[in-house]
């Protein structure tokens, strides 16, 4: 989400701000007043796009958020506004032309639902995503109840779905999904129901454990993208980083010294983040021997990516670090990191 539209119109995010965390105040602000969300139920076309497009509006005319850098700006707002007193669906379409005015790949169109948003989970979603932190919301794809997850471990649950047996379904998918540390939009067959889950993770965040050409690339790279990422050399620095880590956090390893296998046994045995090792093959299976000596099991180690990064041929510290990145994409989205032409699914998120 790009774009922050207002009763009178789409604007620029204001630098500095944040397109969610305008999104969030605007849902808090609005939560007592009576809000109506929409969501992508369906799409085709449009190109490589971020999951989690989300819409919020009053029945007064106020709109916060965007979808598709607001080239369904004409449809979306009535329909949140209609989306206050119950659910609807819309077909929207967006030609060549205005896809490309906007900064779309391509043309495309989309099934949009509208639901309400009650004030408990709407308050509890605002304030999720202005704090940056994890949230979902999840509803059925006829827009039937409205369950929002929020906190790092998608601990804190609001609303509901209508019966029981269906928050505790939608709970349980919602957080597998977290697992693979990413925002996502998916429908998920549960309990005899279909739903429509939104789950927003905030951006990797990279630490690099190490110094050297390679690290310096990684951390280039990494803020190309928009995440976070610095690089620590002390032992005890990174430990304690790692014992922080959450889904959306990386660890990428570049020191070989045997100390640092404290923090691949710590990261490995807490289960959260992406955990990659540099080092030639020799060197991944001497740490590999001392790891299983220090009581690692296999299972412990199928989650150590190492070498890390994908097999792109990278010959320079820049291709490695941009393998290193590609495999953490893949791997926050469930994907093998197989060429596109290879595969039949959809492209992008």
């Amino acid at each position: 989400m790009s774009d922050v539209t207002t009763a009178s119109g789409t604007g620029t995010t204001p630098r500095g701000s944040s397109p969610l965390r305008d999104l969030g105040a605007a849902l808090r602000e609005w939560a007592t007043t009576g809000v109506g969300v929409v969501r992508v139920l369906d799409r085709h076309g449009f190109g490589t796009v971020e999951s989690g497009q989300l819409v919020a509006g009053t029945a007064a005319g106020s709109v916060a958020g965007a979808l598709y850098r607001g080239a369904l700006d004409d449809a979306v707002g009535p329909l949140a506004a209609a989306a206050v007193g119950g659910p609807h669906t819309q077909e929207a379409h967006v030609s060549e032309a205005v896809a490309l005015d906007v900064g779309l790949a391509c043309a495309g169109g989309a099934t949009l639902l509208g639901h309400p948003l009650p004030a408990e989970p709407a308050f509890a979603l605002g304030e999720a995503l202005e704090r940056e932190v994890p949230a979902a919301l999840v509803s059925t794809t006829g827009g039937g109840g409205a369950l929002v997850l929020s906190g790092p471990e998608l601990g804190d649950v609001h609303g509901g779905l209508g019966s029981p047996e269906l928050d505790a379904a939608a709970v349980d998918a919602a957080r597998q999904l977290m697992r693979r540390g990413a925002t996502v939009t998916e429908r998920v067959q549960v309990e005899g129901d279909e739903l429509l889950l939104d789950l927003w993770v905030p951006v990797p965040s990279v630490l690099v454990a190490g110094a050297g050409a390679i690290g310096e690339a990684l951390v280039a790279q990494a803020r190309l993208l928009g995440w976070g990422a610095r690089t620590e050399t002390e032992l005890s620095v990174v430990q304690a980083a790692v014992g922080a880590f959450t889904d959306a956090d990386v660890l990428v390893l570049l020191d070989h010294a045997p100390s640092f296998d404290a923090v691949l046994i710590d990261g490995l045995r807490r289960g959260r983040g992406f955990i990659g090792a540099l080092g030639s093959r020799r060197t991944q299976t001497v740490r590999r021997q001392r790891l299983l000596k220090a009581g690692l099991t296999e299972s412990d180690l199928a989650a150590l990516r190492g070498p890390v990064g994908l097999d792109l041929g990278a010959r320079t510290p820049a291709e490695t670090a941009v393998s290193i990145v590609a495999q953490v994409i893949a791997a926050r989205s469930g994907r093998a990191g197989t060429a596109l032409a290879a595969t039949d699914g959809r492209i992008g998120g």
